[in-house]
């Protein structure tokens, strides 16, 4: 079925009811050709890690929110939730939404261990927003992924914030970049859909250490999924060098920053 906008592939994101970050990094990621919709994972419950969860159990509710719009692909944006959970139900997840859906489920984890498998990472520094205990469920979920941790830049946001993730800017996902690349690591990977990563990305293109965030993995993996077509180190290189997106985010920098000037 053809729609106006995205005729090579339209993406059903999930994101996080208060994320920020999600919709405004994809939409700058999306290569032309590509659309995306969106669904908000919602939960009413008291806790960080408790909605998480919640996200994972309302799931099939949060997915009929789109109906009969003919996506190509599903993206779920929110890695706290695989880290929960842990990789083994986030497959069987994965597994059952693909096939009663009849169409790809692509997890934010999946992504990343996909980028990694392509760069031939086998150990990873981490740059972790999280709070305990999510952080270390993230470290235990990489680490049953078979990767070695070979080091760790914790994030601190404000707890005056509306979220101490979500308010975070480029200047910390960039300092967390720039400390994590000094582990020794085969690659670096800034944790969590609501951290800004982008201008960390474009700052470290040129660097020879790959430098993964949630939403870039995610966003590549799920257009590949659209199509049809198997994750390589070839398409995964203009999303790492920027290439691919540079140009649509620098001009969204300086339309940020005349309606700044004119306000």
């Amino acid at each position: 079925m053809s729609v106006e906008y995205g005729t090579e592939g339209l993406i059903g994101i999930l994101t996080p009811q208060a994320n920020t970050t999600v919709e405004p990094e994809c939409s700058i990621l999306l290569p032309p050709g590509y659309a995306m919709i969106a669904a908000r994972l919602t939960s009413s419950k008291p806790t960080i890690d408790d909605r998480l969860v919640d996200y994972l159990e309302a799931i099939d509710a949060t997915l009929d929110r789109f109906a009969n719009a003919p996506v190509d692909a599903y993206g779920f944006a929110c890695t706290g939730a695989s880290y929960l959970v842990g990789a083994e139900s986030e497959a069987e997840m994965v597994k059952r939404i693909s096939g009663e859906r009849n169409r790809p489920f692509v997890t934010a984890g999946d992504a990343i261990a996909d980028a990694l498998t392509a760069v031939d990472a086998t150990s990873v520094s981490i740059v972790s927003p999280y709070d305990d205990p999510l952080h270390q469920a993230g470290l235990d979920y990489w680490t049953s992924r078979g990767l070695e941790i070979a080091g760790v830049s914790r994030l601190t946001g404000s707890q005056t914030e509306f979220h101490p993730i979500y308010s975070l800017g480029s200047d910390a996902s960039r300092a967390g970049a720039q400390e994590a690349a000094e582990c020794g690591a085969d690659a670096v990977v800034m944790l969590g859909t609501g951290l800004p990563t982008l201008a960390a990305i474009l700052r470290t293109a040129r660097d020879p250490l790959p430098v993964l965030s949630s939403n870039l993995c995610l966003m590549w993996r799920t257009t590949l999924a659209a199509t049809g077509q198997a994750p390589t180190a070839a398409n995964l290189q203009p999303w790492l060098d920027g290439s691919g997106w540079r140009a649509r985010f620098e001009l969204q920098v300086v339309q940020d920053q005349h309606l700044g000037m004119t306000e």
